[in-house]
Parts: structure tokens; C-alpha cells; sequence
């Protein structure tokens, strides 16, 4: 018997409404804000990968999934966003509208060890804003994360945001990380050994509680303004970026925490990072985050401009909602149908309401009277049409309404429009 591969799942009908409603609610919230959806390949270069994330990110090293052709090397797509930058550059969007607003909804592979909320084909919910570094968009994106979970029912979520700085302040700040962890990088795990050496801000991720506590000891703390941030190694222009952020999310009344030790660990992100967080899911707690990225455009070769998004994971969505979507499709017509000529009138019907838009089904399986009537309430029907002998000699429909448990006889010619009435 065959398997599904390890760290792979099926998403079965009963579960689908679910992933259904997510999605159905994704493309409304970011049509409102005029985002427009893009689809990229699930292969990409697997250069693309290294040169965007960075050679030393755990994604590149460890997770992604390679296919080797000839002297090509490609890999199943890890992540978003450098896919959709790729797409803006090598498609010229830049020349052709320069500043845009971008989502996508598909699956992620990365090889990891699979978990719960983690697995090696997972699915993001995303956005990007390629074309404009004002601090306007930060707050825009981080509300509509922010009203996404709202609309998606999700309960009990944590925003925290933080600023990375541009480049060079990145760069002061990772030189005083590995200052002040180097007296105690002996006292690491292992991941977070390796992370010293060749991404050290991945450390302020660690979940090891060894390596929380290293990082609760250190002076970070000590550099953070009034405001939250590492202001001592922000210059003032990202200072001024990021308290514009901040009073703009106080004036939408955004519920969020500043938090200084946030981090995210590829190397593209600058600037405001954000993450969410639910205490649903253990400690990977992570549902979604994002951040700027105002060099990755022209580190992959297209013009120099500013660009941020964010991707929520739609597994970890699904795992923070309290209750599941309803599966059945609420307004159902069920028909059965008794003996052969029946069977035609109801292939007939069936034919004719579909093209009315009406959701309808019949008894495939040459059930009794019993039965199809038992398959109709199990499908979920909310009415059901008998046809039988006396029906096709009467010309009508008996009609069966599953609420009120009531049903009575319909003329063929008006079955139409008592139909339509009661949907």
C-alpha cells in the first residue's frame, strides 16, 4: 500500500470548507486593499534562494528540496517572496506600474523534521509591497495582517514588531550580539553554535531554553529607548521610520508589543519586522510574520527600491482556530428518484437547476426509498424532490423540506421558481 511521503498531508473533503473559507476571505481582504494575486512556479533556480535568503539561513543549508537536471539545479520553492520578486523584475513590473501591491496564496516545501504546524509541504497566505519605503506602508500591512485574523475568527494572537535598522545598522547590531554572546557560546546548543558563527541574530529565535536564558542575561535590554527599540544602534532616519510605525499603529488602536529581541533570520529583512503568535501552538508559536526588505530588489538585480511584506501559514491558521467551518453545502437540493423513468426526469432536473446556479445531487447508487432518503440527510440536503409513478403522472414534484420537516406537492412548471423562492 502506498503512503503519502513524511511530512505531507492529505487535506480531506470534510476538512476542505476550511482551507476554503481562509482562502474566500484572502482574496476579499486583499482585493478591499487593491492587492492583486500572483501566481509563480513552485520550481525555482536554487540560486535564487541562496543569494535572497542567504547561504547561511537554515532554509538554504538544511530545508530545501533540490532536483538536479543535467548542469541546472532547481529547488521546490521554500518560501514567497523572493519567487514574487523574481516575477517583478524578470516581468518588468517596475517599468510598468513601479510601485505595486501584490498577493499569493499556494504551498511551501522545505525538508525539515516534520512536526505539528510544521511540514514539509505547507501552504502561506502572502502579500508584498514592491516600490515605496514610507512607514504608511508598514502600518497598511501590518493592519491587514491584523484584520485578516480578525475576519479568520482567530482568538487570543500576539502582535510584536521590532526595527532591524537599514544595513549598516543591522550591521553594528549583529557586531554586539556576538560580542556579548561569545563569553558564553560554549554554553549554545548545537544549532545555536553554528548560528553564532554564520547567522548569529538566529539566536534570539532559539526556542532551547538553555539559550533563552543566555539571551534574557545579555545587554540588549539596556539599549532600548522609551520607545522599545535598540535605539543605540538605529541611525536617525530608521528611528524616525520606526516611530512613525508605531504612532500609526496606536492611531488605528492596533493591539501590539514592542518587543527589542525580535528578530527574523533571513538575510534580506530590514528595517520593521513583525511576528505573530498564538499560544495555541506549543513552542512554535509562530502563525505568521513579515518585515521590510529594501535591498532584495536590487540585490537580485532590478532597480534600487523599497519593498515589505508578510505570510501567515495556513496550517498554523487552521490549528488556531477554535472551531472548524461547517463541511456541507447548506442549501443542497437532493432528488430521489423511484424506477427507471424517474431516474431520466431526474437526470433532466438535475441538469436544469445546475444551470440555475442551484446546488443539487441525486442517488447514484440505486438505493431504496429509505436509503436515498438517509444519503439525502447525510449530504446535508436542506430539500429534498421525490419523484415517482404518481409523480410523472400527476406532472408534479413532491417536495420535502429537511427544516420545518413539511412537504408538499409542486407543479413541474413552477418547481423552477418555488425553488429560487426557498434558496
Amino acid at each position: 500500500m502506498f503512503k503519502r511521503a513524511s511530512g505531507t498531508k492529505d487535506i480531506l473533503p470534510q476538512e476542505t470548507a476550511q482551507w476554503q473559507r481562509l482562502e474566500k476571505i484572502s482574496h476579499q481582504i486583499f482585493s478591499l486593499y487593491n492587492y492583486h494575486e500572483i501566481r509563480t512556479p513552485l520550481i525555482e533556480e536554487e540560486s535564487l534562494f541562496d543569494r535572497s535568503l542567504g547561504k547561511s539561513t537554515e532554509i538554504v543549508r538544511k530545508q530545501m528540496f533540490l532536483i538536479k537536471k543535467g548542469r541546472d539545479s532547481y529547488c521546490l520553492r521554500p518560501e514567497g517572496t523572493a519567487s514574487v520578486v523574481r516575477a517583478y523584475i524578470e516581468n518588468s513590473l517596475d517599468k510598468k506600474s513601479g510601485f505595486i501591491k501584490l498577493y499569493y496564496i499556494g504551498p511551501m516545501f522545505r525538508a525539515e523534521r516534520p512536526q505539528r504546524g510544521r511540514l514539509r509541504q505547507f501552504h502561506h497566505i502572502g502579500c508584498e509591497v514592491i516600490g515605496s519605503g514610507e512607514p504608511e506602508v508598514d502600518i497598511e500591512i501590518i493592519a491587514l495582517a491584523d484584520n485578516l485574523l480578525s475576519l479568520f475568527s482567530v482568538k487570543g494572537y500576539r502582535i510584536q514588531v521590532n526595527s532591524l535598522g537599514c544595513l549598516e545598522d543591522k550591521k553594528k547590531f549583529i557586531d554586539l550580539l556576538r560580542q556579548q554572546l561569545k563569553p558564553k557560546a560554549n554554553k549554545l546548543c548545537d544549532d545555536c553554535r553554528v548560528r553564532f558563527k554564520d547567522n548569529v541574530l538566529r539566536v534570539l529565535d532559539c526556542k532551547n531554553e538553555t539559550c533563552r536564558e543566555i539571551i534574557r542575561t545579555l545587554d540588549i535590554q539596556a539599549q532600548v529607548s522609551a520607545l522599545g527599540t535598540q535605539s543605540g544602534h538605529l541611525c536617525l532616519e530608521c528611528k524616525d521610520h520606526f516611530e512613525r510605525v508605531c504612532k500609526g499603529l496606536d492611531a488605528l488602536r492596533l493591539d501590539y508589543k514592542v518587543n527589542p529581541y525580535l528578530v527574523r533570520g533571513l538575510d534580506y529583512y530590514t528595517r520593521t519586522v513583525f511576528e505573530v503568535t498564538h499560544p495555541a501552538l506549543g513552542a512554535q508559536d509562530a502563525i505568521g510574520a513579515g518585515g521590510r526588505y529594501d535591498n532584495l530588489v536590487e540585490e537580485l538585480g532590478g532597480p534600487d527600491t523599497a519593498a515589505m511584506g508578510f505570510a501567515f501559514g495556513m496550517e498554523r491558521l487552521i490549528l488556531a482556530l477554535d472551531a472548524p467551518a461547517e463541511a456541507q453545502n447548506k442549501e443542497l437540493i437532493f432528488i430521489v428518484s423511484l424506477g427507471e423513468e424517474a431516474k431520466k426526469e431526474a437526470l433532466l432536473l438535475l441538469s436544469q437547476l445546475r444551470k440555475e446556479g442551484l446546488a443539487c445531487d441525486t442517488d447514484y447508487e440505486n438505493k431504496s426509498l429509505k436509503g436515498a432518503m438517509r444519503l439525502a440527510n447525510d449530504s446535508g440536503a436542506k430539500r429534498i424532490l421525490i419523484i415517482g409513478e404518481d409523480e410523472l403522472k400527476k406532472e408534479i414534484v413532491t417536495l420535502k423540506d429537511m427544516r420545518s420537516g413539511g412537504q408538499k406537492e409542486v407543479k413541474r412548471q413552477d418547481l423552477l421558481a418555488e425553488l429560487k423562492r426557498g434558496s
